[in-house]
């Protein structure tokens, strides 16, 4: 993967009030029931975010070469879980989030780390880490949803309960189908 960080904090609005106007595509998630798209927003060349949006989102093509490559690359994760994404990214927020996202990064597929074991690596505490995870820009690329509780899943993108939830439950199934390799 092509990281680029910047030091700026990146600010989104809440997934429930994201229309389609600022990606340059969405595409649906394969788990039907969840309701969930995925809205992909590029800048200079590089993606800069994926949100996680209801179905009120509507589906577009992608807007451009960036935007179909990071579709093309999803779609081959969801057909199986040790795609290895390498898409040009710009990761936007401080120092300790970029370090807890490389940290991310760097569990495998079918593999999860609880936040204290993340935070061990880094540096804070289990909070902080989970504080990280909430302010991902790039969910699945950077896989947040691979650091868990050491009581169940934790939360994901800033929810203990309802569709966020239940989309990282799936992810890690999904994962959990993966044989690792020998």
């Amino acid at each position: 993967m092509n990281l680029r960080n910047e030091a700026a904090v990146s600010v989104m609005p809440p997934p429930q009030t994201m229309v389609s106007e600022p990606y340059q595509a969405v595409l649906d998630v394969p788990f039907r029931d969840l309701e969930l798209r995925l809205g992909v927003r590029v800048r200079d060349e590089a993606v800069i975010a994926i949100d996680i949006l209801g179905r009120a989102a509507v589906s577009l093509a992608p807007r451009d070469v960036v935007a179909k490559e990071a579709v093309r690359q999803l779609e081959a994760y969801f057909e199986d879980a040790r795609h290895v994404f390498s898409l040009p990214v710009v990761l936007q927020g401080t120092p300790y989030q970029r370090r807890v996202w490389d940290a991310l990064a760097s569990i495998p597929p079918s593999n999860t780390l609880t936040y204290g074991e993340v935070a061990a690596r880094v540096g804070g505490g289990p909070r902080a880490v989970g504080g990280a995870c909430r302010r991902n820009p790039l969910p699945i690329v950077v896989p947040c949803h691979r650091a868990v509780s050491v009581t169940g899943l934790g939360g994901y993108a800033g929810e203990t309960a309802g569709a966020g939830l239940a989309f990282k439950a799936r992810l890690l199934a999904h994962e959990a189908a993966v044989r690792p390799s020998a």
